[in-house]
C-alpha cells in the first residue's frame, strides 16, 4: 500500500486548490506511520559535490517487507529530489535499502523520471551522474565547508546585479553607494554572448567613472556559478551549447581581465539576497525567498556564510496530489515554481473566476490580478491567501532541511496588497499547524526600494580585497 495516496485533514485549505497535498504534512505522516510500525529501519542518504564535500541526511524508512513498504519508494525519491536541488550533486549513495536504492537508480537513469535532473547535475558538476547503492554504516559523513564571504565594506567597489528584465550595477565606496543606475536589457532573448558581455562591460565602466579606483567587483546572478563560471544560467538560455562553452562560461574571468584583474566574486543572486538580509539585520540562519518570473533562494548560514549549495527552490517538490501542476522544464509536478511566482498566480487565476487574456505576457498577466487586488476585488484576495498558504506548509518544509531564524519574501509577486495577504496567512497556517517552527522562524517583508540598494552594497561586499 501506498500511503501517498491516503487523504490528509489539513487546518488551513487553500479556498482556490482544495486537493493540496504539502510535502511536511505527507512527510510527517510518513513518519509517524513507520515509527508506530514496530518495523522501522535507518536509511541514510549521501551526496557527493566534488572536493571531497559530501551532505549525509539520515531517515527511517518500512523494512522491506512490511505492507507499507511500496509507500518508501515515493518517500525517498521526493527527498533525493529535495537534497539535490538543495544541496547540489553529481553522485547519490543510497545505504540501507537495495530496494530502495535500485529504485532511485532507474529514476536517474537514462529514461527514468528524473532524467532532466541527473542531466542538469551533470552540467553543472562537469560528471557524469551516478547513484550508488551501499550499507547504511558504509554511507560517508557529512563534509561541509561553507564559504566567509561578503561583508567587505572597505575601498573602491562595484555591485552588478544581473536580472532577467533590468541590470543594476552600484559604485560603492566604503559600504555607501555613491552612483546607481537600472538599465532595461534582454539577455534571455539574445543568442549572440557578444551582447551580454558588452552589456556587463558598460555597466561595470560606467560604475567605474563615478570612482577615483576600482579595487574590487562583486556580481549577483541567477543560476549556478562555480569558481567565478557560469555553469547554467537563464540569462544565456538562447546562446548555442557551442557558444555557451567558448564564450559564456568564463564570461566573468574575461570581464575581470577587462577591468584590471582586481579581485572578482560572482554569487548566485538568491544567496546574495540572503547575505543582504544577514546584513541588514545583524543575524544569521536567514533564507531568502524571491517570487518573481520564477521562485528564486538563497541561504546563509549560522555562521553567517554562503554554503556553497545550489539552493534551487523553483525545482523541489511542496506538493505530493499527483495532479498538481507540472514544470514544463523539468516534466515533475507540485515543485516550488507552479506555487511561489508569477506562475502560482496565473494557475489559481480561473479557480478564482478571473479570465486572464491570452495575449498578454506572463508579467502583465500577473500585473493584471494585483490591479484587480488593489482594487478590493475578492477574488483575487483568494489568490494571495491561497499562496500564503501555501507559504507556511512549505517553510515548515524548508525547516526539515534548513536551519532557519529568518526569511525574506521578496519578488514581484509579494507587490501591493497580495504581499500582505501572503505573509499574513503563512504565519497562520505556522502558528496553527507547526507552533514549534513558528517560535522560531520570523518572516520579512522588505521595503522594495532599500531592498535595491542593500542588494547592489551586499553584491559590492562579496570580494575580499587582499
Amino acid at each position: 500500500m501506498n500511503l501517498f495516496n491516503s487523504d490528509i485533514n489539513l487546518k488551513f485549505v487553500p479556498s482556490l486548490d482544495k486537493a493540496f497535498k504539502p510535502a511536511a504534512v505527507m512527510n510527517r505522516k510518513f513518519q509517524k506511520a513507520v515509527e508506530e510500525s514496530g518495523a522501522k529501519v535507518p536509511l541514510a542518504i549521501a551526496l557527493e559535490r566534488g572536493e571531497g564535500l559530501v551532505s549525509t541526511y539520515n531517515t527511517f524508512i518500512f523494512d522491506d517487507n512490511h505492507p507499507d513498504a511500496e509507500s518508501n519508494l515515493f518517500y525517498v525519491e521526493r527527498i533525493v529530489k529535495t537534497l539535490l536541488w538543495q544541496k547540489g550533486g553529481y553522485k547519490v549513495i543510497i545505504g540501507g535499502s537495495n530496494k530502495v536504492g535500485e529504485y532511485i537508480k532507474k529514476a536517474y537513469a537514462e529514461g527514468g523520471i528524473r532524467e532532466f535532473d541527473a542531466k542538469f547535475m551533470s552540467r553543472v558538476y562537469e560528471k557524469p551522474f551516478i547513484v550508488e547503492i551501499t550499507d547504511f554504516d558504509k554511507v560517508p559523513k557529512t563534509n561541509e565547508v561553507t564559504k566567509p564571504i561578503g561583508r567587505h565594506l572597505d575601498g573602491c567597489r562595484i555591485g552588478f546585479d544581473a536580472g532577467g528584465s533590468d541590470r543594476k550595477v552600484s559604485a560603492v565606496i566604503d559600504g555607501k553607494a555613491v552612483y546607481s543606475e537600472e538599465v532595461i536589457w534582454h539577455p534571455k532573448t539574445k543568442d549572440d554572448p557578444e551582447y551580454h558581455y558588452n552589456e556587463i562591460l558598460t555597466a561595470m565602466k560606467t560604475a567605474a567613472s563615478y570612482m577615483p579606483r576600482v579595487d574590487a567587483i562583486g556580481v549577483s546572478s541567477a543560476g549556478v556559478y562555480v569558481n567565478n563560471r557560469v555553469m547554467v544560467a537563464s540569462l544565456f538560455i538562447k546562446v548555442p551549447d557551442d557558444l555557451f562553452e567558448k564564450k559564456v562560461k568564463n564570461i566573468f574571468l574575461d570581464i575581470q581581465k577587462e577591468m584590471g584583474g582586481v579581485p572578482l566574486e560572482v554569487a548566485n543572486d538568491g544567496d546574495v539576497t540572503a547575505l543582504a538580509g544577514a546584513m541588514d539585520l545583524n543575524d544569521t540562519n536567514v533564507l531568502g525567498l524571491a517570487m518573481g518570473t520564477s521562485e528564486a533562494g538563497g541561504y546563509v548560514d549560522g555562521l553567517g556564510n554562503i554554503t556553497g549549495w545550489l539552493n534551487e527552490l523553483a525545482f523541489i517538490p511542496v506538493d505530493y496530489n499527483p495532479s498538481a501542476m507540472v514544470d514544463e522544464w523539468s516534466g515533475d509536478y507540485g515543485c516550488g515554481v507552479k506555487y511561489f511566482s508569477q506562475d502560482g498566480v496565473i494557475k489559481l487565476a480561473p479557480a478564482a473566476g478571473i479570465e486572464l487574456d491570452p495575449n498578454l505576457t506572463p508579467a502583465e498577466k500577473l500585473k493584471y490580478v494585483q490591479d484587480l487586488m488593489a482594487k478590493g476585488d475578492e477574488r483575487a484576495a483568494k489568490i494571495f491567501e491561497s499562496i500564503g498558504i501555501y507559504l507556511g506548509y512549505t517553510l515548515a518544509h524548508y525547516a526539515d532541511f534548513y536551519d532557519i531564524k529568518h526569511v525574506l519574501i521578496l519578488g514581484r509577486v509579494t507587490s501591493g496588497e497580495g504581499g500582505s495577504l501572503i505573509i499574513n496567512n503563512a504565519k497562520a497556517v505556522l502558528e496553527g499547524e507547526f507552533p514549534e517552527i513558528a517560535k522560531k522562524i520570523n518572516l520579512h517583508l522588505p521595503d522594495e526600494s532599500n531592498r535595491r540598494v542593500g542588494q547592489s552594497i551586499a553584491a559590492a561586499s562579496l570580494p575580499e580585497i587582499k
